[in-house]
């Protein structure tokens, strides 16, 4: 009698690759084969392969016919895409803020997350200070209460997770000017001047961009020359 596998595996399974993903211990482009990752979570195919169909779901593993699962490997154009588009919906959430009259309680989270990036060291705690820079601008879209708007800017968060980690990993250290951009925000919001705090988001994309584009380059490079 065939034994059903917990519905539960995958999703676990799924958060385990998803975190080699994002942390560089798969690298862009690698290959996810089943039989490997059987091996290494010492379970069976079926599970592995629900959990890559998340994964591609996500957008951080594609799949092409019988070349099977890979982590997802941006060109630069993508990254572009990804940073620009998440920025202009995130402004256009700022702008829907002007239909709420009492915007206190999003603005404490903001306040919240602004005084956190500022105390943080991501020397010590990169995922802490990648989640809080991530969640003081999903405070906004949530705040604004625009499903399709929200399901839209958290698939483009979860496919620029690697993008981020890579950036810190490879050395970024100026965490000041990213806890400036969200007191901005902030203060903008606060003045009701939301046409000023939507400028200021998309400036934080323009200003982070070309430092992620060059991050990734490195990394996808160097994992070239240590294949080779």
């Amino acid at each position: 009698m065939e034994t059903k596998v917990p519905a539960t595996i995958p999703y676990m399974l799924y958060e385990q690759v998803r975190q080699m993903i994002i942390d560089g211990t798969l690298a862009p482009g690698q290959p996810l084969r089943e039989q490997e990752l059987e091996r290494r979570f010492g379970t069976s195919r079926s599970p592995i392969r629900e959990a890559l169909r998340l994964l591609e779901l996500s957008g951080l593993a594609t799949h092409a016919q019988r070349r099977g699962f890979r982590v997802v490997l941006y060109s630069e154009r993508e990254i572009r895409q990804l940073y620009l588009l998440r920025a202009e919906l995130e402004a256009y959430a700022i702008q829907g803020l002007a239909g709420h009259k009492d915007l206190q309680p999003l603005l404490g989270r903001l306040r919240d997350a602004h005084e956190r990036l500022v105390r943080c060291e991501p020397g010590r705690a990169v995922l802490s200070y990648l989640s809080t820079v991530r969640g003081a601008f999903l405070e906004v879209v949530d705040f604004v209460g625009n499903q399709p708007l929200r399901e839209a800017v958290h698939r483009l968060n979860e496919r620029c997770e690697p993008l981020r980690y890579n950036l810190f990993r490879r050395g970024f250290s100026d965490v000041g000017a990213s806890a400036c951009f969200v007191g901005r925000v902030a203060d903008a919001i606060t003045q009701r001047d939301f046409d000023l705090a939507a400028a200021i988001r998309r400036e934080c994309a323009h200003w982070i961009l070309p430092m992620v584009l060059r991050a990734y380059a490195e990394e996808v490079g160097a994992r070239a020359i240590g294949a080779g």
